[in-house]
């Protein structure tokens, strides 16, 4: 496991509370795609529940991770697409099921007018560095 460097508030930028502004890592970068909450079926999980989404989509990505020998500790950046900023208390409980706040990834939130599926609320991808 690479153990990367956070720089949680450099000189002259505010501190961030919910990510880290800078991380540092070297080795073999992992991208995965934005993942939706879908089952391994492809079927929907938790329609209009912002919760059982953003449960579902860390869970899809955790399994990317593995496929790529990767884990949540190997994230250096997430990126939230979201149809509603206050989905964003509920992607981050997601969230500390798999990473801890002492962890923070670099992270970006958008709000979107609308993902590729209209009952999809939020997309989620992420960037990880593993050893070589």
């Amino acid at each position: 496991m690479i153990e990367p460097t956070r720089i949680p508030a450099p000189d002259g930028v505010a501190p961030a509370s919910q990510y880290t502004h800078v991380v540092t890592a070297t080795g073999r970068l992992v991208a995965v795609s934005g993942q939706l909450p879908l089952d391994e079926g492809g079927a929907l999980v938790g329609a209009g529940d912002a919760a059982a989404q953003a449960r579902q989509v860390f869970e899809n990505l955790s399994r990317c991770l593995a496929a790529a020998g990767a884990a949540f500790d190997d994230v250096v950046k997430l990126t939230y697409f979201v149809t509603d900023m206050a989905h964003m208390p509920a992607i981050r409980a997601a969230r500390a099921a798999h990473i801890p706040d002492d962890r923070l990834p670099a992270a970006s939130a958008v709000q979107v007018a609308a993902l590729v599926r209209p009952e999809f609320l939020m997309e989620i991808e992420a960037f990880a560095v593993v050893a070589e």
